[in-house]
C-alpha cells in the first residue's frame, strides 16, 4: 500500500475515520448552517436549480422576484418562501 494511513505518515486530510454526514447528522445544529450573505460564492448568479425551485415557490405565494438574484439572495428567497408556501 502507498496511502499514508498505510506508511503511518503525517496526511494532509483531516483524520475522519468513523464519522458520517447526512441523515445521521443532527439536522436541527444552527451552528452548522451558515448565513448566505457570509458565502463565498454568495454573489455569485443564482443557479439554475435555485432558478427553477425559486420560481415554483415564487409561483406558489403569488410573488415575482427579480431574475438577476446572486445565490445568497435566492436561497434567502427560497427558506422565506418555503415557511410561507409549507414547503419542508
Amino acid at each position: 500500500m502507498t496511502d499514508a494511513s498505510a506508511n503511518h505518515e503525517p496526511s494532509d486530510q483531516p483524520d475522519t475515520h468513523g464519522e458520517t454526514i447526512g441523515a445521521t447528522g443532527d439536522a436541527q445544529d444552527s451552528t452548522l448552517e451558515k448565513d448566505p450573505a457570509e458565502w463565498v460564492s454568495g454573489d455569485d448568479p443564482m443557479t439554475e436549480a435555485q432558478r427553477s425551485y425559486l420560481d415554483t415557490l415564487a409561483k406558489q405565494a403569488g410573488e415575482e422576484l427579480p431574475a438577476d438574484l446572486t445565490k445568497g439572495e435566492a436561497s434567502q428567497h427560497i427558506e422565506r418562501l418555503r415557511g410561507q408556501t409549507g414547503k419542508d
